[in-house]
């Protein structure tokens, strides 16, 4: 078996050289390639951070992007704490080579492994030692700076998609159930179908308007996405997740919707009046409609 292994958040760019140079070494051996990844994430069950964690992708879109690289198995290992107890060399022998069967092991530029916190020098030297074949696919650098998930979550939540969707390889994905809202979009001639995400850890991006495709009922429609707190219509501090889907108006309350984000139009400001939020808004329109002419 030539494995690899790590969180593989958002499946980016880098993480899918990995898996492609996985999938060519296993097949010209005539062996299979097995990805082992964690859940939950580390830091969640170790609480570094974990109140301010947030994630590129569940669980089950993860799974998804791994095996449409060809990628012929994906095995999940719970992250517990006594997990988190085992060191790099307990890992590739009882688990790696015990359990799935390595051969072969593709490790990232910055993967890291076991208790102790291993640096890559030594991990390769361990992964040798119990003999496994190791191979590094060098790193994969967008703008000079090598893409990894923590640069693409900093990316979005400072409102910069355009590198977030480049490191990803893809458009960032937002996903949930359509809930009822206060309808003040129908009134200002928008309507918009809020969305509750179903994974309460998904990563949120920075609040604004954006340019996004949307998906509903197997049809994709283009639209324009606002995240926020709607500061010229309210005072509270809940964050709203709302889309105008362009030509459309069927009722779809309680049905699946997936947004993907295209381009950031600008940021989340407070009107001096709802006249001058519709004025704005069929401004946004027109910029998105024009952004989104490609797709």
């Amino acid at each position: 078996m030539v494995i690899t292994t790590g969180f593989f958040d958002g499946v980016h760019i880098g993480h899918r050289q990995i898996l492609s140079q996985l999938v060519t070494e296993a097949c010209s051996r005539g062996d299979e390639s097995l990805v082992v990844t964690f859940w939950p994430h580390p830091r969640a069950v170790l609480q570094q951070d974990a109140r301010i964690l947030r994630l590129l992708s569940p669980l089950e879109e993860k799974i998804d992007k791994i095996k449409s690289l060809g990628v012929n198995h994906v095995e999940v290992v719970p992250f517990t704490k006594e997990f988190s107890r085992v060191s790099t060399e307990e890992y590739f022998r009882d688990i790696l080579i015990g359990r799935f069967g390595a051969k072969a092991l593709l490790l990232g530029y910055d993967n890291r492994f076991g208790s102790r916190d291993s640096q890559p020098a030594d991990i390769v030297a361990m992964a040798k030692a119990l003999g496994l074949e190791v191979i590094r696919p060098a790193a994969v650098n967008v703008e000079d700076v090598p893409v990894s998930s923590t640069k693409i979550r900093e990316a979005l939540l400072r409102g910069d998609l355009a590198v977030a969707n480049r490191m990803l390889g893809y458009s960032y994905k937002l996903h949930g159930v359509v809930i009822a809202g206060n309808r003040l979009g129908t009134a200002l001639g928008f309507p918009t179908a809020n969305i509750r995400l179903y994974e309460p850890l998904k990563l949120i991006p920075a609040s604004g308007v954006y340019a996004s495709q949307v998906r509903v009922q197997g049809k994709f429609y283009s639209g324009m996405t606002n995240i926020g707190f709607r500061p010229t219509v309210s005072s509270g501090n809940a964050l709203t997740i709302e889309t105008n889907i362009f030509d459309f108006s069927e009722q779809i309350y309680g049905l699946d919707l997936e947004v993907y984000l295209e381009h950031r139009v600008r940021d989340e400001i407070k009107f001096p009046s709802l006249e001058a939020l519709k004025a704005q808004l069929a401004e946004d329109k027109g910029r998105c409609e024009k952004l989104l002419l490609a797709y």
